[in-house]
């Protein structure tokens, strides 16, 4: 008996042998609803993952609904927060920060050198709505420059997200608008980004956080490790994000 048991170990262990090495169980892919200004870093950071862009709002009304979403990274902080007191998110995590500038086309026809430039008569001007966080930046740095009135005169439609905002400009639909420095860098053959004042600059962090009944919550985690770790840095650093 104990020499049929040594041949049949035997066996076992030259099966194993010839079927080479256990292969790795493969990585979950998750779904991550992520702001419309991390369209091409995110992607860069990990390109085997399910992602839907767009604005922060909007993606985190989804979620409130159900949205089967694993990750959400907004462009503030004020949302996943929210999420987060009413159950919905774990408690977010700052990855990255952001500035605004403005944007007007390359041959920028209007000849705008700066911020004051926008009070002229005739401007057209396009920004986020209020709801959309480059949106509330935007009322933000006109309120720390004392310029609300005569710039949102000139205002001639509000968009969804900072990718519309870019699109209406980039198209000639607008003088200008405003929008992250990063969107910017992303489209600089066809825009050109004029510089805010410093003092009007507002605290632009972005957050990460896990959806609560989340079926990938470890590969949501990873996701997350990702982001912080050394190379998702590098990447949002080469994109023109700042470091939290």
């Amino acid at each position: 008996m104990r020499g049929r048991l040594v041949v049949l170990s035997l066996v076992v262990v030259g099966l194993a042998a010839a079927s080479g090495p256990v292969a790795a169980a493969p990585k979950a892919q998750i779904t991550v609803y992520a702001a419309a200004s991390l369209t091409d870093v995110f992607p860069q950071i990990d390109a085997g993952q399910k992602y839907s862009f767009g604005g922060s709002n909007t993606l985190a009304a989804q979620i409130r609904q159900g949205a089967p979403a694993d990750v959400f990274a907004s462009a503030n902080m004020t949302l996943p927060n929210q999420l987060n007191a009413s159950g919905t998110c774990s408690k977010p995590v700052v990855f990255t920060r952001n500035t605004l500038v403005i944007v007007v086309p390359s041959s920028n026809p209007a000849k705008l050198r700066s911020i004051y430039g926008l009070t002229r008569k005739g401007i057209k001007l396009v920004i986020a709505g209020s709801g959309v966080p480059v949106g509330s930046y935007t009322l933000q740095v006109l309120k720390n420059m004392n310029l609300s009135g005569p710039v949102l005169a000139n205002v001639v439609s509000r968009e969804t997200d900072v990718r519309e905002v870019l699109a209406k400009v980039a198209l000639g639909e607008a003088d200008a608008g405003f929008v992250y420095a990063t969107d910017v860098r992303a489209a600089s053959s066809r825009l050109l980004a004029i510089p805010l004042p410093k003092r009007s600059q507002p605290t632009i962090l972005y957050e990460v956080a896990i959806v609560k009944g989340s079926k990938n919550r470890e590969a949501g985690l990873e996701f997350v490790a990702d982001l912080l770790s050394t190379d998702g840095r590098r990447a949002l650093k080469l994109a023109g994000f700042g470091l939290p």
